[in-house]
């Protein structure tokens, strides 16, 4: 079996860091890195705030114009981009391809939202003028996953630029082949610094996010890592937006086909390997149709396994963390119908896996697994799942599969998360947009309440000298 590495930090010879990426399918050498130092962090969080002064007085209307040119030369690099993203983080070339296109149209939409992004008139004395207005924050750091990255890092990006900020961004370490060149091609249309790009792990992230001259804060990612920045941005001051991770829930109420519910099922656990922060964690089943969707479900996860179909996880380090939640249940009572060890493939393989049996004392059950699990509790009625999929500790989506209509609204009211989804796990119009709870994250993520966060309001009353204050 071929050696495997998450992403290795080492030190040349004159103590520079370095990063570098192995294929997750392979083993074999993506590249290799150096990271930015101190010196270069401060010359480009410096250079994005002399960038953005000039860039705030740029006519939105032209501010739209080159972010729907930089769109264009994405698109045209769309093969290149989507081949890093395979190299670097395993995703099939299908999926790849699909979310460099969505960065793509990601641009475009807030190249023609951001032109039309303003105040509000308010109603005053009569011979005054009331109104709010946006301003663009200033400094804006952006940290990126890597698990769909050119559409994740696109909506940030285009949203902090097209209302007036400057970017610094840090792409995920697990891909900063890519971000570097998604970064590149902005550069080439964008004016010099109003889009910068920086390499580095956690520490580069942390350094940029401390900076006292970084006005707002845009991270997708870990838990862990959102709460670490919110604590550093507190005390500079800088405004957070976090979309962070999930343990959604899967709620499988009577009364439905369970052929239909495990097809569901599989579709959010199994999607991208599970390696999707809206992926399906863990499944309540009521028991009336259990056997029947355990079987179907196990049955789909055996063909995905035989025929070869799901992706590598991004690395060694993940397949083990996922690997770690899966003998942990094992450990403590739970069966796996299928799967439930690494692939035995050169690769960051790991299977499609079915466990059955699982309680709520299980890690599986309370921690986000990011890998293609689907870990199972059966619930006497509908009552019971909705109380279990609603406690946790995370808050940022979940699914009902229901027949009736007084469950559904009974769902939809009670679960803590920002956003519900009722008979289809991957459903949504575009432009909704939501606020995560708990431990998933603050503020609008995406759709055109970006907008707002990545501007600041300002309130303007103005009146003639010497008028009358009561109009």
């Amino acid at each position: 079996m071929a050696t495997l590495a998450f992403p290795d930090f080492g030190r040349r010879g004159d103590g520079v860091e370095e990063l570098t990426i192995t294929d997750p399918r392979t083993g074999e050498l993506v590249g290799t890195l150096r990271c930015a130092t101190d010196g270069e962090l401060r010359q480009a969080i410096d250079g994005a705030r002399i960038a953005q002064a000039l860039w705030a007085q740029t006519p939105a209307e032209t501010r739209g114009r080159l972010l729907r040119e930089a769109a264009e030369v994405l698109a045209e690099h769309v093969d290149e981009l989507a081949e890093l993203n395979c190299r670097e983080t395993g995703r099939n070339e299908t999926d790849a391809r699909a979310g460099v296109l969505a960065g793509v149209d990601t641009l475009r939409q807030y190249a023609e939202l951001g032109p039309v992004h303003r105040g509000h008139s308010l109603a005053g004395v009569s011979t005054a003028s009331d109104y709010t207005r946006f301003e663009p924050r200033g400094v804006a750091i952006v940290v990126t996953p890597w698990n769909d990255p050119v559409a994740v890092a696109c909506g940030l990006i285009g949203a902090a630029i097209v209302t007036g900020n400057a970017v610094v961004h840090k792409p995920s370490e697990r891909c900063p082949h890519l971000g570097q060149r998604l970064g590149s091609l902005l550069t080439s249309v964008l004016p010099a610094d109003v889009i910068q790009t920086v390499t580095g792990g956690p520490e580069v992230g942390a350094r940029l996010v401390g900076d006292p001259l970084v006005d707002v804060v845009a991270h997708v990612g870990s838990s862990s890592s959102g709460r670490a920045i919110a604590r550093l941005a507190g005390l500079s001051g800088a405004h957070v937006v976090r979309e962070n991770g999930g343990n959604d829930a899967l709620l499988i109420d009577s009364g439905l086909d369970p052929a239909w519910c495990a097809r569901e099922a599989a579709r959010g656990a199994f999607t991208n390997s599970g390696q999707l922060c809206t992926a399906v964690e863990r499944v309540y089943v009521h028991r009336e149709l259990a056997d029947e969707f355990i079987a179907e479900l196990s049955a789909i996860a055996a063909k995905l396994n035989d025929d070869h179909e799901l992706a590598p996880l991004v690395d060694e380090r993940m397949r083990a963390q996922v690997d770690e939640q899966v003998q942990d249940a094992l450990e403590h009572g739970a069966r796996a119908l299928v799967g439930g060890e690494p692939d035995r493939r050169p690769g960051c393989y790991y299977p499609a896996t079915v466990l059955v049996g699982c309680t709520p004392e299980m890690a599986i059950m309370r921690e986000e697994t990011f890998g293609p699990v689907a870990p199972i509790q059966v619930v006497e009625d509908f009552d019971e799942g909705l109380i279990a999929a609603g406690d946790d500790r995370y808050g940022l989506s979940a699914t009902v599969l229901t027949p009736q209509i007084a469950h559904a609204e009974l769902a939809i009211a009670e679960l803590p998360v920002g956003t519900i989804k009722i008979n289809n796990v991957f459903g949504g119009a575009p432009g909704g947009s939501a606020h995560p709870r708990r431990d998933s994250g603050a503020g609008y993520g995406y759709g055109p309440e970006l907008l707002d966060e990545m501007s600041i309001a300002k309130v303007v009353h103005l009146a003639a000298p010497g008028g009358r204050a009561d109009g």
